[in-house]
């Protein structure tokens, strides 16, 4: 009899075992999560190409891809606008709500061509702020440059993911949509 519930209690005992001693680290989203998530600062100072002031408060209420790199855009930057472009409308019935954002850090004048091809059906955002204003809110991994990340905010205006160096679209994906599962049910599409 003793050995009857030996071998029945022996799966609860090693489940909690392995839960509370041994403490599984497995992880299933691809991008790293910024812990603990940074709010946007209100004061950032954000401006359109025409040089006109922008509220970062304007910015919540949607979960923002951000790309940031200067206004030259060279073949990375073109790649994650590619990307973030990609991801959106890959999102079916959820792109709205999701918005693309690149932030332009430097002077440089972005290209007609490449401002039309972000446009379309749901365009890119566009707007400016010094590198330096950007840095105090959104960072690099260790040894990696502003520009080689993605970066997800959450429709609260908090900073809460990064994508590694050239993200694998799937991966990417499968987090953000992950993301919208889990809150659907506080977060609506529009502003």
């Amino acid at each position: 009899m003793l050995l009857v519930l030996g071998v029945c209690a022996a799966p609860v005992i090693a489940s909690y075992f392995t839960y509370f001693v041994i403490r599984p680290e497995g992880r299933t989203n691809y991008s790293e999560f910024v812990t603990p998530p940074r709010e946007m600062p209100a004061t950032l100072p954000l401006t359109d190409l025409t040089g006109k002031g922008v509220s970062a408060v304007g910015l919540h209420g949607q979960w923002l891809v951000i790309v940031a790199a200067g206004g030259g855009c060279d073949a990375r930057c073109e790649s994650h606008l590619v990307l973030q472009r990609q991801l959106v409308e890959t999102l079916g019935k959820e792109k709205g709500r999701v918005d693309k954002l690149w932030l332009i850090t430097d002077g440089a004048t972005p290209a007609p061509a490449l401002l039309k091809a972000i446009g379309g059906a749901q365009p890119a955002t566009v707007l400016r702020v010094p590198a330096a204003d950007l840095s105090q809110w959104l960072s690099p991994a260790e040894g990696r440059q502003l520009d080689e990340h993605l970066y997800l905010v959450d429709p609260m205006g908090q900073w809460m993911m990064r994508t590694p160096v050239d993200p694998d679209p799937s991966k990417f994906k499968r987090d953000l949509e992950k993301l919208l599962r889990a809150s659907a049910s506080w977060d609506q599409p529009g502003r």
